[in-house]
């Protein structure tokens, strides 16, 4: 297919348009800055110069393409309603090409969008009252092209995508672990955070794109949740510091960091496969050559970022 991609040059986006490349497809990846393209081109895929503003360029790169994935996001985090408004704008302007072609549009959103504190399954509505409820309203745009003739999912991924580079909340745990020299829980430390490596959230979206049905929401997580106590004890144990609990009170005071002490003490959605739900999107047998810096990264998880790949137990 010819796939045209927004987001492609983020922190997840350059693996799904490895993937695609890897998988025979062809890519172009809307770009709004010179760094953003040059990233594109060194991965092979052709650029578009626009950004989620631009709806004439996201309706001309979509009427070009055989498929789109859209992964970028953004704005200004106070204003939500702005940020969802953005978001369904640019996901009209993707699906209104495709309208009677049958052609798959595939949009990124988060499991933060689920119920918290219980488990979910790729069956299940997304809450409004949700931390991410502003995704809803793009979810809403693309799932409604399905009955328009567009092979519409969503992918909601999990609230930690992680590999080398990562800056995410589990880095952020690193980081305040050297910091503080423990490895902070909240409580009892049985709240749970789903995660997913980044490559294998790549492979999801080729697959959304090449497979899954219209109006299906995907789940991008590796496993229901790990505990954020088995997450700090395998921090703890990496770092050679004690992994501690603390209350509420006493995260934000020594954090440092009010956001981070609410991470550590909001409960995620445990995520589950339903037992009626679309059917597998089936992968071909994996291919060791295709990832060998992967390996690399794994067998040096160590030191540096890759100490982020080795708090996950799948990883």
């Amino acid at each position: 297919m010819r796939v045209f991609v927004t987001g492609g040059s983020g922190l997840t986006g350059p693996a799904i348009v490895s993937e695609l490349l890897a998988a025979g497809h062809t890519v172009t990846g809307l770009a709004r800055s010179d760094t953003s393209a040059a990233r594109l081109q060194s991965l092979g895929a052709s650029v578009q110069r626009g950004s989620l503003d631009d709806l004439d360029s996201l309706r001309t790169g979509a009427a070009g393409a055989d498929g789109v994935i859209h992964m970028a996001f953004g704005g200004d985090f106070a204003d939500p309603a702005g940020l969802a408004q953005r978001d369904s704008s640019a996901i009209t302007a993707l699906g209104e090409p495709l309208v009677g072609t049958d052609k798959p549009l595939v949009m990124t959103s988060g499991t933060f969008a689920m119920t918290p504190g219980r488990v979910s399954t790729e069956a299940d509505a997304p809450d409004p009252a949700s931390i991410a409820g502003f995704r809803i309203p793009g979810e809403q745009a693309c799932l409604a092209f399905a009955p328009q003739g567009v092979r519409s999912s969503v992918v909601r991924l999990a609230p930690t995508v992680h590999g080398p580079g990562d800056y995410g909340f589990i880095p952020t745990l690193i980081t305040t672990a050297r910091r503080t020299g423990m490895s902070a829980y909240i409580d009892d430390g049985t709240n749970r955070w789903p995660a997913v490596h980044r490559l294998d959230a790549a492979v999801l979206f080729r697959l959304a794109l090449e497979q899954a049905p219209s109006g299906s929401a995907l789940h991008g997580a590796a496993e229901t949740g790990i505990t954020l106590r088995s997450i700090a004890d395998k921090i703890g144990e990496l770092l050679n510091v004690p992994a501690r609990s603390l209350s509420p009170q006493q995260a934000a005071e020594t954090l440092r960091q009010p956001l981070h002490g609410h991470r550590l003490q909001h409960r995620r959605p445990r995520l589950q496969r339903p037992h009626t739900c679309p059917p597998r999107l089936d992968a071909d047998p994996p291919d060791p050559a295709r990832r060998p810096r992967a390996r690399r990264l794994h067998q040096q998880h160590r030191t540096g970022q890759e100490l982020v790949t080795a708090t996950h137990p799948h990883r």
